[in-house]
């Protein structure tokens, strides 16, 4: 697929190249005080925002994935606009977060500004909808994600989706556009990561580093009270009492995500849903954010050739940023949230030129 940059050039470039000379005009300039990855990666999550749009217009509505499996997800659509015209951003949340996690909340509020329609999604039993699953999600689960895109092309009309995942959701969405190849629905019109686990056992490593345990220690805690909660509704699924002997992300797992996924171990999980196995396959326009400083999600497989060399990719790979940090000096970004307005500039980009 051609790609035309915008304001009046006509000359054809590939995503890549969009995007890269994008890059060029407006680089990522960390606030000078925030070079450090941490700061980055914390203040990023819990700085406030301002998002009245997102809380004005949300709707609740419910995803029947499955027979068994449910999913939740908050739908803002444009006043006075049917679904088929204007450009809709399904977002997807990191590991252990939810509709209402900051960056959902931040890009959904940046999107609704551009004109787009939004859908935050909760992952699977994320957001209180344990009980609307007896699974638990994991970095490779794509049918929902399905599911959902089906549904919106069929019921609800809508024929431009751009899927944005976060984090370890950005693992997902790379994998469903590896998934689609070149058969994608003709609605689904590219996909968008920030900082993506697009290598699992990598990432897994990385974040149980020494220097990670603030980061792990919160992971491991979320993972553990979640399972507790699946295992009051599906005790005869689930067993809570090789929690205690659990202190990693490995660990967990090895006992409890790889088994209910159907993976033979940990090991067997990492490497068959990672999405640099199948990036090479990629064929819809995508885009992928990432600081090489991130703490715990390494940004090396992002330079292997199944991703370097795909030509429908572009990778905007900076130096400082952190993990979804991203917090820009002044400049022209309002909310100095750089990330999230690359997603904005990169859908609208893609609209503007399906829409010649």
């Amino acid at each position: 697929m051609q790609l035309g940059a915008l304001g009046t050039t006509t000359r054809a470039v590939t995503p890549r190249t969009y995007l890269l000379e994008r890059l060029r005009t407006c680089p990522f300039v960390p606030d000078p005080r925030l070079t450090n990855p941490h700061l980055q990666t914390i203040l990023g999550s819990v700085l406030p925002r301002r998002t009245p749009l997102v809380r004005q217009t949300g709707r609740l509505r419910t995803f029947q994935t499955r027979p068994d499996t449910a999913v939740t997800g908050i739908c803002h659509w444009q006043p006075g606009q049917t679904p088929d015209a204007r450009p809709l951003l399904l977002l997807l949340h990191g590991m252990e977060g939810s509709v209402e996690s900051g960056y959902m909340r931040g890009l959904a509020e940046k999107a609704l500004r551009a004109g787009f329609h939004v859908i935050r999604l909760n992952t699977r039993t994320c957001g209180g909808t344990e009980h609307l699953s007896p699974h638990l999600y994991n970095a490779g689960l794509t049918e929902d994600v399905h599911a959902v895109l089906a549904e919106l092309g069929e019921r609800d009309g809508v024929t431009d989706v751009y899927v944005v995942g976060i984090s370890l959701s950005g693992n997902v969405v790379l994998r469903l556009a590896g998934e689609y190849g070149a058969s994608a629905p003709r609605h689904v019109r590219g996909v968008a990561a920030i900082s993506p686990s697009a290598d699992l056992m990598a990432s897994t490593a990385a974040i149980e580093r020494r220097g990670n345990w603030f980061y792990h220690r919160h992971f491991v805690r979320s993972l553990k009270a979640r399972l507790r909660r699946k295992a009051a509704l599906f005790p005869d699924r689930y067993d809570a009492r090789h929690l205690a002997q659990i202190r990693t992300i490995r660990e967990f797992d090895e006992v409890y995500t790889s088994v209910a996924a159907g993976y033979v171990n940990a090991t067997d999980y990492y490497h068959r849903a990672s999405a640099v196995r199948v990036a090479a396959a990629i064929r819809l326009p995508t885009l992928i954010i990432h600081a090489q400083d991130d703490p715990f999600i390494p940004a090396a497989p992002l330079c292997q050739p199944p991703f370097a060399d795909n030509h429908s990719i572009a990778i905007l790979l900076t130096e400082h940023g952190g993990h979804v940090g991203f917090l820009a000096a002044d400049g022209e970004d309002a909310d100095r949230r750089w990330a999230e307005h690359r997603i904005v500039d990169f859908v609208r980009a893609l609209d503007a030129i399906r829409r010649r």
